[in-house]
């Protein structure tokens, strides 16, 4: 019962893999909404798109929302991001953003080299 309880845990709580950027997923889109979510993250929102992308606890870096959305609302970006599964997000809706580009300049990394 304990090897399950310890599976079932792993298979909730599985970190986020920071990732080469050669093994990352890309999609590119405009940016229709930018907003504060979870604890101090910066949440995205793509037109067209279901899912919501984000920078876990950006908030607490150097990023502001403000200028993000002066920056970036109805321009298009590069996202990547890596291919990652949980329980707790077991439709893979919200998107961890390990990399945003835009117009050739990177606005946001966590990028392993």
């Amino acid at each position: 019962m304990g090897v399950l309880c310890f599976a079932l845990a792993v298979m909730l709580f599985r970190p986020v893999p920071i990732l080469p950027e050669n093994k990352l997923m890309v999609v590119k889109g405009k940016v229709i909404e930018i907003y504060e979510g979870g604890v101090n993250d910066i949440n995205f929102k793509l037109e067209g798109r279901k899912e919501i992308f984000y920078i876990n606890r950006g908030l607490e870096g150097v990023l502001r929302l403000l200028e993000l959305r002066a920056q970036l609302i109805n321009k298009n970006i590069t996202i990547k991001y890596p291919d990652h599964w949980s329980l707790l997000n077991f439709n893979k809706g919200i998107v961890h953003i390990s990399k945003i580009e835009h117009e050739g300049r990177t606005i946001f990394t966590e990028v392993k080299l």
